[in-house]
């Protein structure tokens, strides 16, 4: 028989059976997440100067736009985590604790670590150029020797990884410096 409801849509009964349990213990992670997010977002909106005393309009307060992206973050989580609370989801926790060990997620571990890395640690730390240089060339040797399917020869990898490092972190500065007229850190 045809699960389709009238005009072909198919019902959202059948959408939740489709999903896995995983992805259903997954957006409740995720909507739990958000909703922390979300209301700590919103209390520091909150809490931010509303410069009353130099006359601003209400309207044009430096929290507004984050305490207005908060609610709506905060409507999502709640949807989300609403959502896949009532959804049944056997061996969920399971299999989403094997999808997190996969090689997609070291893979996307790795990217979450250096970029971050990148960001919250080098830049500012050393000058931009470096910062940037020591990002690709770590990007470049972890994506070659440690999570390439096959494994390239970490020497074999060396110089390819540090000649791209030093023209991607000259090409990035000199764009920005010189054509976009930004102060880089």
């Amino acid at each position: 028989m045809d699960d389709t409801g009238a005009g072909g849509a198919v019902p959202p009964d059948a959408i939740d059976a489709a999903e896995p349990p995983a992805m259903i213990k997954a957006d409740l992670a995720a909507g739990l997440f958000f909703i922390v997010l979300a209301v700590a977002t919103l209390v520091g909106s909150w809490n931010m100067d509303r410069l009353t005393a130099r006359r601003i309009n209400p309207l044009t307060v430096p929290g507004l736009v984050p305490g207005l992206l908060s609610a709506a973050l905060l409507v999502c989580g709640v949807i989300l985590t609403l959502r896949s609370l009532r959804t049944a989801a056997p061996d969920g926790w399971r299999d989403l604790r094997r999808a997190m060990v996969s090689t997609a997620a070291r893979r996307a571990g790795a990217v979450l670590v250096l970029t971050l890395s990148y960001a919250l640690v080098l830049v500012g730390l050393l000058p931009f150029w470096l910062a940037t240089g020591l990002f690709v060339f770590a990007f470049v040797m972890v994506f070659e020797t440690w999570l390439a399917m096959p494994r390239t020869p970490a020497l074999r990898s060396l110089p390819w990884a540090f000649c791209l490092a030093i023209v991607t972190a000259g090409v990035v500065t000199l764009v920005f410096e010189r054509l976009f007229l930004v102060r880089l850190p």
